[in-house]
């Protein structure tokens, strides 16, 4: 008998809906991809990627398909909220208030301490997207201590290459995929530049190209490695000095590149008496080029076997040999000395501190060496270098690099990453086809122009600081310190400590406020970064600084405000909490001021433009900021007679200007009156309609002679300095040899009559800042006895998640509910470990109690397990039995954020010497089996933090909702259902 369908298959489900499809940029994670958002009744239904945006074509991942459960998640914070009188902080309690109230809590406060001593307020931000506003912001202030996530993130990567090539990976600069033969890998998870690295890859491997990655994990992109070599955590500097050397003694170093592109046949000063030891020597009469950074070095000419000014037409400079000046001063070319630094960096010298064998090593760096001999590519492309040579090709060597925090997190992650950017000038790599490449608005100068505050008198009552808070140092008379060699800023960033900190330390705010260490601050004002949890290192003791009395009784972090989209674990212990919105709840601007998304071709600039109106009262942490500045009046954003010159944020991304009349504002796209300037023009009032009609992303395609060369390109430098992204137009030459570095050195050895680091730092200083790199052990590796401690123990980022922000997300718990430790079948059975087996995971600063899992993926001197995915209980809107709090872990409970203290009782920072960069990757443990008797569950524990007001249980709505009823109520639901669910359907 036939059967009657319950409905008609291709009928519209809801006739009468009003649907609609909106273009905004994916903040799922910092990709940033182009994503198409489907609206039915004004409720997100679906989300895909846009096949027109330049960055991802379409492709989408799991975070990205998934952000509509993050927009309904039950943890969204929905309204201000002040901690409710007479609680303690961290418990949780909280009133809700109008966001009048906030604003005037905060504008009392805050003008108070800026008329006083500004720098007893702090501003520090996790990983937003809109840094050119909070640093402005935190400038106008007067403040200096400010900063973003990159200290505890990848400074290392960032301060490393750019002091090298004046460009870096990630946002800045990439490997050319479309034209590599050979592809290195190294210390790269699976979350960074997702979309276009696995679209890039995938087309690499179907081109034949030929993947090897080095890490001591094998997830994520290097599990279609043509070849994974695991390394000990922490030793790739030695790897990569053995590599330079067996490039070096093979010959199959590009001599041409590094004759005119770098540093390598400049000259240094060896005269031992001198104040000017280990720089480069300077000629007089030379072209000095740009006052601000002379260019008046010395080649020794292997033609007429003399001295010659560097770049002289008719010259070739000796790459080796030693020689002396006319004067009788001893010099020898930069790359002498790299050869001499890397003649006993043996790869048998480096198997015994990698694990990798030597044959290995000599097979590895042969083939990097003949691909980029044998492999050259030959582009049609005629250009001009900047010492006025036309070449009617770009060329190019196939060997392409990618790295990233596997390398960078290390307290000797600095030096490792100059090894790194020097292996990729040797096989003359840099922005040539086939190797890396730069994006826009890199490559600039090394270092770049910005710099921080000289001294504590930048730091002036009701005034902007004077100077960026954060910047690139060139040497001591940079340092932000006092007469006697204190740290101005609370994170002691730009201090004899770590002289380097381009992005702060963040990780050691929270301990220097507490400890008064170098001064007390008031007010400390947190953006985006779960700093009681994930964020922080040691989080048990950040948790307990952050609730700690004085003698007085009064909290030593006297306030503490907190703005975010969820219920984090650091909102319990917030004064006052800010609710933020979701990405598609608001503007924003992926700014070349600030981290763009920039393709080879040239500049790319994009927007987040609202789908959905904001959740309940939220409101964006740009409005916040922009209503702050207007109400403190801020010389930036007031008018001559102190009325308010920005409406709101939107109205800022336009209007607002570098510097009067500069036409460079926020966004490159659509400048001028009528909107048909691009990189530099007069505001365009209506910018964002332009940017919505356009898939909300700019991008402007340079010719092709100015895509390549960048460093040396003259008519590049010309174009770039036309629109503001240079300031000067002479080449970017690559620092084989670090002068920057040993000007330091010879601070710290007493020559000169400049600045000294303090004496119980100079040789700290001394030994550190070497001008060219070397390999030594983690600082606090070498604090850390081997026999007891044997296993070195990390964490990566999975694919699925970023950050601490998807636990709450109903789609991606279904990929990771809970995290286990990954421990090679080896290495637990030797301690009488099962697989799944409760285990406690020990190191010197504390302990875990967590789940074995047997993973042959992995070096077996290492342990394992993915970041952020332990949750306090009651937390982001998950139950308190969640697996996330009951399963789940953070290996953060074993690392310290500080060193143990000297003889003198000195504490510091845990930290690379040089850039402050967090070395999350430098705990060593043992581990051991859990007694039978233990709880089945994680370690430590914590009390279940309540559920702030305004957030909504919804998860048995949720369930039948996305089962196809949307008319079922749960006995959890206590609050209506949120417009997102819809009518009954």
């Amino acid at each position: 008998m036939p059967t009657t369908p319950l409905h008609d298959p291709i009928a519209s489900p809801m006739p009468d809906a009003v649907t609609a499809v909106k273009t905004t940029t994916c903040y799922m994670c910092a990709c940033r991809c182009g994503i198409r958002v489907h609206l039915r009744n004004g409720e997100v239904r679906f989300i895909e990627g846009n096949p027109n945006h330049p960055l991802n074509k379409g492709i989408l991942c799991a975070k990205g398909s998934s952000g509509i459960m993050k927009q309904y998640s039950p943890a969204r914070l929905t309204q201000p909220l002040l901690r409710k009188p007479g609680t303690e902080r961290g418990a949780g309690e909280f009133v809700e208030i109008p966001w009048e109230q906030a604003f005037d809590l905060l504008e009392r406060r805050l003008s108070a301490i800026r008329a006083s001593d500004p720098k007893r307020f702090a501003l520090f931000t996790g990983r937003d997207q809109m840094q050119a506003l909070t640093g402005l912001f935190a400038r106008q202030f007067g403040t200096p201590n400010y900063a973003a996530h990159g200290g505890f993130c990848s400074v290392n990567m960032a301060a490393g290459m750019i002091y090298t090539i004046g460009g870096s990976f990630w946002e800045f600069g990439g490997p050319d995929l479309e034209r590599a033969k050979l592809f290195v890998m190294i210390g790269t998870a699976e979350d960074h530049h997702s979309n276009p690295m696995k679209n890039a890859l995938s087309a690499f491997k179907r081109a034949g190209g030929r993947f090897v990655a080095i890490n001591p994990v094998r997830t994520g992109y290097a599990a279609i490695a043509d070849e994974w070599v695991p390394v000990r955590p922490g030793t790739d500097g030695a790897l990569l000095l053995a590599l330079i050397r067996e490039i070096i003694a093979l010959g199959l170093y590009d001599r041409e590149f590094l004759a005119r592109y770098t540093n390598a046949g400049q000259l240094v000063d060896l005269d031992a008496d001198s104040d000017a030891f280990g720089l480069m020597l300077r000629n007089a009469e030379g072209d000095v080029v740009n006052p601000l950074r002379p260019h008046n070095f010395f080649w020794w000419d292997r033609l007429t076997n003399g001295p010659v000014a560097d770049h002289a037409e008719g010259t070739d400079p000796a790459l080796l040999g030693s020689f002396r000046m006319p004067d009788g001063r001893p010099v020898k070319p930069a790359f002498q000395l790299l050869e001499e630094r890397v003649r006993d960096c043996t790869a048998e010298w480096a198997e015994g501190i990698t694990g990798i064998p030597a044959k290995t090593i000599r097979r590895l760096a042969h083939e990097m060496g003949v691909t980029a001999r044998d492999h050259k590519i030959e582009l049609p492309i005629s250009w001009t270098d900047c010492w006025g040579r036309t070449h009617p090709n770009v060329t190019g060597n196939p060997v392409a690099f990618h790295a990233m925090r596997g390398l960078a997190a290390h307290s000797n992650g600095f030096q490792t990453i100059r090894a790194l950017a020097i292996l990729m000038s040797l096989l003359g790599t840099i922005d040539r086809p086939g190797g890396f490449r730069h994006r826009a608005p890199y490559p600039r100068a090394v270092p770049p122009n910005a710099r921080p505050p000289k001294g504590p008198q930048a730091v002036r009552p009701n005034a902007p600081l004077d100077g960026a808070p954060l910047g690139w140092l060139e040497g001591p008379e940079d340092l932000f310190v006092d007469d006697a060699g204190t740290p101005v800023r609370l994170d002691k960033a730009f201090s004899w400590e770590h002289p380097l900190s381009a992005h702060g330390l963040m990780h050691n705010v929270i301990t220097n406020a507490w400890r008064g260490d170098p001064y007390p601050i008031d007010t400390l004002m947190i953006f985006m970064a779960n700093m009681a949890w994930n964020s922080s290192m040691n989080t048990t003791e950040a948790r307990r600084m952050l609730v700690d009395r004085d003698d007085a009784g009064e909290y030593r972090i006297p306030f503490l405000v907190v703005c975010d989209a969820f219920h984090s674990e650091t909102t319990a212990f917030a004064d006052l909490v800010l609710p933020d919105t979701t990405y598609l709840e608001r503007h924003d601007a992926m700014s070349l001021l600030d981290r763009p998304i920039s393709e080879f071709e040239g500049p790319v600039d994009s927007v987040r433009i609202p789908v959905v109106p904001p959740t309940g009262a939220c409101k964006p942490f740009q409005e916040v900021l922009i209503e702050l500045a207007s109400r403190l009046k801020f010389p930036a954003f007031v008018k001559p007679d102190g009325s308010r010159l920005y409406r709101d944020y939107p109205d800022f991304i336009v209007n607002y200007e570098t510097a009067p009349g500069s036409g460079i504002g926020f966004l490159a796209g659509w400048r001028g009156p009528d909107g048909t300037k691009s990189m530099r023009g007069e505001p365009n009032p209506a910018q964002w309609e332009m940017y919505a009609k356009n898939d909300c992303v700019f991008h402007l395609r340079l010719p092709p002679g100015l895509q390549y060369m960048r460093n040396w390109n003259r008519d590049y430098m010309e174009w770039a300095q036309k629109v503001g992204l240079r300031r000067d137009r002479d080449p970017i030459v690559i620092h084989v040899y670090s002068e920057f570095l040993q000007r330091f050195r010879l601070a710290a050895q007493g020559r000169g009559t400049g600045r000294r680091p303090p004496e119980h730092l100079r040789k700290r200083v001394a030994d550190f800042f070497d001008p060219l790199p070397f390999w030594y052990p983690p600082l606090e590796e070498q604090e850390t006895d081997p026999a007891r401690y044997p296993l070195h123990a990390i964490t990566q980022r999975p694919m699925a998640m970023y950050h601490s922000w998807d636990s709450q997300n109903a789609w991606l718990r279904q990929i990771h509910a809970h995290n286990t430790l990954f421990v090679h079948p080896r290495t637990a059975r030797a301690e009488g470990i099962g697989n799944g087996d409760w285990i406690w995971v020990e190191s010197r600063w504390g302990k875990v109690r967590c789940i074995c899992q047997y993973s042959e993926a992995v070096e077996p001197g290492t342990v394992w397990t993915w970041n952020a995915i332990g949750k306090a209980a009651g937390t982001w809107g998950l139950s308190a039995d969640a697996n996330e709090s009951q399963k789940g872990f953070l290996l953060n409970h074993l690392i310290s954020e500080e060193l143990p203290p000297d003889a003198a009782g000195r504490r510091l920072s845990n930290s690379d010497p040089l850039t402050g960069q967090a070395p999350w990757y430098a705990v060593k443990v043992r581990i051991r089996a859990a007694d039978a008797a233990e709880p089945r569950q994680t370690w430590p524990q914590f009390a279940v933090t309540p559920r702030p007001p305004g957030t909504r249980r919804w998860l048995p709505a949720w369930r039948a909702y996305f089962a196809g009823r949307g008319d079922t109520k749960g006995p959890d639901d206590v609050a209506p259902k949120p417009a997102a669910l819809g009518d009954p359907q």
